[in-house]
């Protein structure tokens, strides 16, 4: 058996092992990491060799860790690395190559509809009812949508929200505020099985699901990287932020929204804490628009989706996707009965 995990910024970590017994036989570690000294490889087999099949990362990881002094150096990789790919190798967690994604060209909506569609999908993958999911928002009309724990009244100026007739609306993902108005933002949400991120931390689980859109960029003319905990930044500064939500029935929700061309004035009217979101922008005053992917690509926002949807596409195996039409009727009643309404959106007053 054998299973694989590149390391997000890091190297290719392969385990080929047996089992014996419910235990781990015949281990054998390698890939394009640096380890010095070299004989510490016979060290991290013999640790993994006769664990129990059903070792979680962290106790594989503790092993491998445990049986290397600090001479040890992991260049490229972590003993944690070499869990998740022994659990790969057991089928116990996947991997990219292992799923075939649903990829879903913007449709035009109630933005509100594109929160309760997370939520439908979401519960689809996790129930095997649907493949990993991979689908870009476009909407009719603005809208702030705010994160789960976020609240209300210290996020939105309600003057400035009437002013310009923008609702809040409250989905299921923690994270900060997206102000959105049609053409504004690049928005897309990824929807895995828990599987496709075993053994990864929150934090490492953010840079592992978007690392693909780094090479996105890169597609589209612009140099970007990780900025912990959840932002992706170019050498001009910030482009966009993710927000993920984890279920217990086995699925990941994991979107990201990337500034386009916003209207600074009128989100600074609109959030309370616009003018500090800016500063992270590089963009000190009113009278200017947040425009990080229109300025450094020069594309229109529709070429940039469908660069990103190619580059996806070029690394995954991929298939065309649309919403059925029980997707779009159970989104609607969730937006009737819960994104829509007062309780759900004051939550968190």
């Amino acid at each position: 058996m054998r299973g694989e995990y590149k390391v997000p910024g890091g190297k290719l970590v392969a385990v080929d092992l047996e089992v014996s017994d419910g235990r781990l036989s015949e281990v054998s570690v390698s890939g394009d990491f640096f380890l010095e000294p070299d004989e510490a490889l016979e060290d991290i087999n013999a640790a993994l060799g006769g664990l129990p099949v059903d070792s979680g990362v962290e106790q594989l990881a503790a092993a491998v860790d445990s049986a290397l002094d600090e001479a040890v150096s992991l260049i490229g990789f972590t003993p944690e690395a070499i869990g998740i790919a022994v659990r790969r190798a057991l089928g116990k967690a996947t991997g990219w190559h292992d799923h075939v994604f649903d990829v879903i060209a913007p449709l035009t909506l109630d933005p509100a509809m594109h929160v309760a569609l997370d939520e439908v999908i979401a519960r689809e993958v996790a129930a095997g009812e649907r493949p990993p999911t991979l689908r870009f928002w476009d909407w009719d009309r603005p809208l702030v949508v705010i994160g789960s724990f976020q609240s209300v009244r210290n996020e939105v100026d309600p003057d400035g929200a009437a002013r310009h007739e923008i609702e809040v609306v409250r989905r299921v993902s923690g994270g900060g505020a997206m102000f959105m108005e049609p053409g504004n933002t690049i928005t897309y949400s990824l929807v895995v099985p828990s599987s496709l991120v075993e053994g990864l931390s929150f934090e490492r689980s953010y840079s592992f699901l978007d690392d693909w859109v780094i090479g996105a960029l890169a597609d589209v003319g612009v140099r970007a990287h990780f900025v912990p905990l959840n932002d992706i930044a170019s050498d001009q500064g910030k482009i966009g932020g993710a927000a993920q939500k984890r279920l217990v029935s086995g699925a990941v929700l994991h979107h990201v929204t990337m500034a386009y061309d916003i209207d600074a004035d009128k989100m600074l009217e609109v959030l309370r804490i616009g003018r500090e979101k800016l500063s992270d922008k590089g963009t000190r005053s009113a009278n200017k628009r947040v425009d990080p992917m229109r300025s450094q690509t020069g594309m229109s926002r529709e070429a940039i989706i469908d660069s990103f949807m190619a580059s996806f596409a070029r690394t995954h195996r991929t298939v065309p996707g649309t919403y059925t039409a029980a997707e779009l009727e159970a989104a609607q009643a969730l937006v009737d009965t819960k994104f829509a309404t007062h309780e759900w959106t004051h939550r968190v007053p």
